[in-house]
């Protein structure tokens, strides 16, 4: 099997506002858009947001990487996310984790590079 694409694909109840989150808070870029799905870029990966989403909250396993993770943070909670965990300083380096939720109650982290400040 020769695969052409791989793409990870969340719930949202108002695509709309999902979109816009991913866009503003990551820099997504929109790739596609269909009546059920739309999908978004972030770097190389693509996230599908496929209409039809309850508002549940769920975790998704989707991680990204920052720079600085209380930026990040911040930027997560200007777009309309929220935080579930804040960002803390932990063995004397910055911190390097924010578990955070989007508009549509999907989960995901922000993390930074261990090591680096």
């Amino acid at each position: 099997m020769q695969v052409e694409r791989v793409k990870y694909v969340i719930w949202a109840a108002d695509v709309g506002r999902a979109v816009a989150f991913y866009r503003e808070a990551l820099g997504a870029q929109v790739l596609r858009q269909s009546a059920v799905l739309t999908e978004v870029g972030v770097l190389d990966a693509v996230i599908g947001i496929h209409s039809g989403g309850e508002g549940n909250r769920t975790w998704t396993g989707l991680s990204f990487q920052v720079a600085d993770v209380l930026t990040g943070a911040r930027e997560v909670v200007a777009a309309g996310g929220r935080l579930l965990r804040e960002p803390e300083p932990e063995n004397g380096e910055p911190p390097h984790l924010a578990m955070c939720v989007d508009t549509e109650g999907n989960e995901f982290m922000l993390t930074r590079k261990r090591g680096a400040a």
